[in-house]
């Protein structure tokens, strides 16, 4: 019996299929890893931030806002204690007075900061961190125009810093007490902001150069529990007037 011829395109067709089939084994093959890291629940950045998240009777608390109140609490610790410098060592008017809105308003704001951390369980320092106390160190060696020029120059560094991470924090916590914190907070710095340059001895140039640097924050000295928080101090003035602006040439960055 003669054999039968095979049917034209079998051959072809088989192979075709093969190929398919091993192309698709394939595909499967390298996308069930990422099918698989997806399903894991600690996959994503969402949850590695809900995992840092507290829930609280005020709203959630993260990270950041934790992180944010004690911030607020180190300025205090440190720029409460230059407004006094200023008020003691500025020789001029407007920097004694920028010395006194300092002092006037850390004053409030720390006794805000110490009422929200301890109705949120956040622990708060008592000292100022490392760097603001180097700050402290130079204010307190410097005397005359030396003084009344880094004054303002760091002062008016470390707000322009602290007034964007305010904005942050204001725009995205989803705390009611942060969220009334990061407003006084706000209106405390502005009104810090304005009335160092308003001594006239802040270099712009400088400043956005500086700025623009953005140094990562330095690390936050030793907590301790709210109860035991002591406050930074005296009682501040019902109003205050912000200070005349200098009538002097402004400072060049080379002083």
């Amino acid at each position: 019996m003669r054999p039968r011829p095979p049917i034209k395109g079998r051959g072809i067709f088989s192979g075709t299929g093969l190929i398919v089939l091993a192309l698709a084994a394939t595909a499967a093959a390298l996308l069930f890893p990422v099918w698989s890291y997806a399903d894991r629940p600690d996959a994503t950045g969402v949850n590695v931030l809900s995992a840092q998240t507290v829930t609280t009777p005020y709203g959630p608390l993260s990270a950041q806002d934790r992180d944010f109140v004690t911030k607020v609490r180190l300025a205090g610790l440190w720029e409460l204690p230059a407004g006094q410098l200023a008020q003691r060592k500025g020789t001029t008017q407007a920097v004694r007075e920028a010395g006194r809105h300092l002092v006037d308003g850390h004053t409030s704001l720390d006794a805000h900061v110490r009422t929200v951390a301890s109705q949120l369980g956040v622990p708060l320092p008592n000292e100022p961190n490392e760097q603001q106390g180097q700050w402290l160190a130079t204010l307190n060696s410097a005397r005359g125009q030396d003084f009344d020029r880094m004054f303002a120059g760091i002062l008016r560094l470390a707000h322009g810093r602290v007034f964007a991470l305010v904005a942050q924090v204001r725009a995205g916590t989803q705390n009611s007490l942060v969220r009334d914190l990061a407003d006084d907070a706000n209106a405390t710095v502005l009104d810090h902001i304005r009335v160092l340059e308003a001594t006239g001895y802040v270099d712009f140039s400088a400043l956005a150069r500086d700025l623009a640097a953005s140094p990562s924050p330095v690390a936050t000295p030793r907590t301790v529990d709210p109860a035991s928080v002591v406050p930074v101090a005296p009682s501040p003035s019902a109003t205050y007037s912000l200070p005349p602006a200098a009538s002097g040439p402004l400072p060049t960055s080379g002083r």
